[in-house]
C-alpha cells in the first residue's frame, strides 16, 4: 500500500517537477537538453554496467576514490554515474572525462525507473550515502540487481521518522543487498528500519580516504604563491544566511591583521553573484576567482568556480566549513583537514556527526557558537605559528588513522557481484 500510494504521489508532482527543471534551465541549458533522463530516456548503454547514484557535489566527491579504484581493478566495466543536480553532475565530469557514462537520475516513479533500468540495463546499483529511492530500490532488485548503500549513514532524526512507519517502509529496507555504514551507530539505525542485520556491515567512511590528486596540490601550491605571503583563511560550502556572518568575522579579523585574505566559498552556484554583490556592498574590496582577477590587493577573494574547493583549501592556512552556523547541518570536514589545516565549524553538524566526533576526540576541529568567536580563533592562530600547525597535524592524523574504509567498500562490491 505504501509503494502504490507513494508511486501515485510521485506521479501527480512529476508534471511540476519537470516545469521547475525548465524554469531552471533558463540559467542551466543542459537541465532542459537532457530532460528525457528525468522519465528514464537515457542512452543505451553496452556492457557490464555499475550504477553508481551520487545526488549531488559532496556524494560525488566522496565516489570518486571508489569509482578509480573500480575502474582500475575492472578496465572492462562501464560506470554509470547519476545525480540530482546539474552541479553533480559537472562536478564528475571534471573528474572523469570520459572515462565514465552519465546521466541525471530519474524521478522515482514506476514507468521512469522501467525505463532507465530497461535503457542502461545495470548489473550493480551503488547508492551514495543515503538516498532512499522505494521505486529504484525495488525494481532493481526485482531485475537481480544488487542494491549497495555505501558510506551510509542516518541520523536519529530520520530513523525515528522511518521508525513509525517500520511495516510500510519494510519491504523497500528489505531489498537492500548491502548497507556499508559510517560508524556502529549508523548501522543499528539501519537495522531498527527493518534492513536485515546479516546485510549491514560497518566500514567506516570512505571521505576519510581524502584523494588529492597532483595536479590539484600544484594548481594549489601556485596560487598560494600569488598571496605572497598573506595570512590566507577559507570559509567553503556557506549557505544563504551564513556569509553575512562570516564578512563579520573577517571584518573583525582584519582589525588585527590588516592584510589578511578571506577566501569565501559559497556552496551553489546560482549564489555567486549575490554574495560577490553582498560583500562590496558591506565595504570589502573583491578579486573573482572565475574572472582570474589578482587577489593582491583584495580583501575577499570569491571562490565562483565549481570543482576547485579542494584546490583552495590547500592555498589557505585555516579552513571554516559552512552550512554549520545555520542549521543545514555541515559539510566535510575532511577535505581541509586533508591538507593538514586546523578545521572550524559552527554548532549545526548533524550531516556529518560521526566525522566531527572523531575529529574532536583528537583536537582536531574547533566547534564555534559564532562570528564572534570564530574571528577570535583565526586572529590568535595567524600569529601562533606553532599551535596552528600543531592542530592541523592532529585533524591530518584523525585522517591518517581512519583510512581502510574504501579497501573495504570495494572489496564488499566485488565480493557481491
Amino acid at each position: 500500500m505504501f509503494q502504490f500510494l507513494y508511486s501515485q504521489l510521485i506521479r501527480l508532482i512529476l508534471p511540476f517537477l519537470l516545469l521547475r527543471l525548465c524554469w531552471q534551465g533558463r540559467k542551466a541549458p543542459a537541465l532542459r537538453r537532457n530532460l528525457g533522463h528525468r522519465i528514464g530516456l537515457v542512452p543505451r548503454i553496452p556492457g557490464a554496467v555499475v550504477w553508481v547514484h551520487a545526488v549531488s557535489v559532496g556524494e560525488t566527491i566522496a565516489a570518486a576514490p571508489m569509482v578509480r579504484r573500480l575502474l582500475a581493478q575492472d578496465p572492462d566495466i562501464t560506470i554509470l554515474m547519476t545525480a540530482m543536480t546539474d552541479t553533480g553532475l559537472a562536478q564528475a565530469r571534471r573528474m572523469f572525462g570520459n572515462r565514465v557514462r552519465y546521466a541525471y537520475a530519474p524521478y522515482d516513479t514506476p514507468g521512469s525507473i522501467r525505463r532507465f533500468l530497461n535503457r542502461a540495463r545495470p548489473r550493480i546499483l551503488v547508492i551514495m550515502e543515503t538516498e532512499i529511492w522505494p521505486n529504484m530500490i525495488r525494481q532493481s532488485r526485482a531485475r537481480d540487481v544488487p542494491v549497495f548503500l555505501i558510506n551510509a549513514r542516518l541520523s536519529e532524526r530520520s530513523a525515528r521518522g522511518y521508525h513509525r512507519i517500520r511495516s510500510l517502509v519494510a519491504p523497500i529496507m528489505q531489498s537492500i543487498s548491502w548497507v556499508a555504514a559510517q560508524a556502529e551507530k549508523d548501522a543499528e539505525r539501519f537495522r531498527r528500519i527493518g534492513v536485515a542485520p546479516s546485510k549491514v556491515e560497518v566500514t567506516g567512511s570512505v571521505k576519510f580516504d581524502v584523494d588529492i590528486p597532483e595536479g590539484v596540490r600544484a594548481v594549489s601550491v601556485a596560487l598560494r604563491q600569488t598571496f605572497a605571503g598573506r595570512p590566507v583563511w577559507i570559509a567553503g560550502s556557506t549557505h544563504s544566511g551564513e556569509d553575512r556572518q562570516i564578512l563579520a568575522a573577517h571584518r573583525a579579523v582584519l582589525a588585527n591583521h590588516p592584510n589578511a585574505l578571506l577566501i569565501l566559498v559559497p556552496r551553489h552556484p546560482e549564489r555567486f553573484e549575490a554574495v560577490a554583490d553582498q560583500t562590496l556592498r558591506e565595504g570589502f574590496t573583491l578579486a573573482l576567482r572565475s574572472r582570474r582577477q589578482d587577489p593582491a590587493s583584495a580583501q575577499v577573494y570569491l571562490g565562483d568556480t565549481m570543482g576547485e574547493l579542494m584546490m583552495l583549501y590547500g592555498a589557505s592556512d585555516l579552513a571554516f566549513v559552512g552550512g554549520s552556523l545555520v542549521e543545514r547541518g555541515g559539510h566535510n570536514p575532511l577535505e581541509p583537514a586533508g591538507w593538514g589545516i586546523p578545521v572550524f565549524s559552527g554548532p549545526h553538524i548533524f550531516n556529518f556527526e560521526t566525522i566531527y566526533q572523531s575529529l574532536l576526540d583528537e583536537h582536531g576541529v574547533k566547534l564555534v557558537a559564532d562570528a564572534g568567536e570564530l574571528a577570535s580563533h583565526v586572529s590568535s592562530l595567524f600569529v601562533d605559528d606553532q599551535e596552528r600547525e600543531a592542530i592541523g597535524r592532529r585533524a591530518l592524523a584523525v585522517v591518517n588513522k581512519n583510512r581502510g574504509a574504501l579497501d573495504k567498500v570495494v572489496k564488499g562490491i566485488i565480493e557481491r557481484v
